[in-house]
């Protein structure tokens, strides 16, 4: 329930920063997140909370091409957070899975049932009636979210074809100096990305800065942000692979529900049933699997 309730947070805090208060430099936004973890998790090691293994060249040589895709997939996904509603964001971000079971297939040779594949019809129908009917429909809104869905299955697949490599080569990262490696990695290429599309010359004049309200939802969200990280070790420890995967759909019903509530979001009814419909196939697809 804390993982649940956490990674709905951050994903809801997010989408107010951005849409709401119409933040107009997500890369600025994520490199301060990222930034938070980074000094959290170091401050918390140094008093002796938790253990992180030290930066190491080898390491960091085989963690950089995970982290790029890794900063691409966060970036595209607060792109499409700006313009896209949190009911169909959460729907869309299902086609992932689509695009991760057809890597698996084409690089792994991993084969799935026809229960899985029903389920990914159904998540593919639901988008696109969703995108049908949504009535805040934005076409760059939903172009970076299948962006984001690309970035995010090739984040899956570069992982774990990384991680299976690591145990190769004799060696283990634990969970949360994977965490640390991928904060620390990631400020860099963020700092680039908003210097090249130039976010800090938009926050020169930004309306919202000294607005107290816009300040804790933007540490609301770096906290919670942060707070994910733990929350999924905790809770991947603690239960099995299918209990983490249903937590994760439970996410999206409470971003799904919140977020139409709290943003004011306009809906139809066949724009609900599509939601609708897409969260009961990411459930489906949590047994089918």
């Amino acid at each position: 329930v804390s993982y649940c309730l956490v990674s709905a947070g951050t994903i809801l805090f997010n989408k107010h920063a951005l849409s709401t208060f119409e933040f107009p430099a997500p890369n600025v936004l994520l490199t301060f997140q990222f930034g938070i973890a980074v000094v959290l998790l170091k401050v918390l090691h140094l008093l002796g909370f938790l253990h992180l293994e030290p930066m190491r060249w080898d390491i960091v040589k085989l963690w950089f091409p995970v982290n790029i895709i890794f900063v691409l997939m966060n970036a595209t996904g607060f792109y499409a957070l700006m313009s896209v509603s949190a009911g169909m964001f959460t729907v869309l971000k299902n086609l992932s899975n689509l695009l991760t079971i057809l890597g698996d297939w084409y690089f792994f040779n991993k084969t799935y049932s026809w229960q899985v594949w029903a389920c990914l019809g159904l998540m593919i129908l639901s988008a696109g009636l969703g995108g049908w009917t949504d009535l805040s429909f934005s076409a760059e809104g939903y172009a970076w979210q299948l962006v984001n869905c690309i970035f995010t299955a090739a984040y899956s697949l570069h992982l774990s074809s990384v991680v299976r490599a690591r145990r190769g080569g004799g060696g283990k990262l634990n969970e949360l100096s994977m965490v640390y490696y991928n904060n620390v990695l990631s400020v860099p290429p963020l700092l680039l990305l908003s210097l090249m599309f130039g976010e800090p010359m938009r926050l020169r004049n930004y309306q919202h800065a000294s607005n107290p309200e816009f300040t804790v939802v933007v540490l609301m969200g770096a906290l919670l942000g942060f707070g994910v990280s733990f929350a999924s070790i905790w809770c991947m420890s603690r239960t099995s692979a299918t209990i983490y995967s249903l937590t994760g759909s439970m996410n999206k019903v409470v971003v799904a529900v919140v977020g139409m509530y709290a943003f004011r979001e306009p809906i139809n009814f066949t724009n609900l049933l599509s939601i609708a419909m897409g969260l009961g196939a990411g459930f489906l697809f949590v047994f089918a699997k």
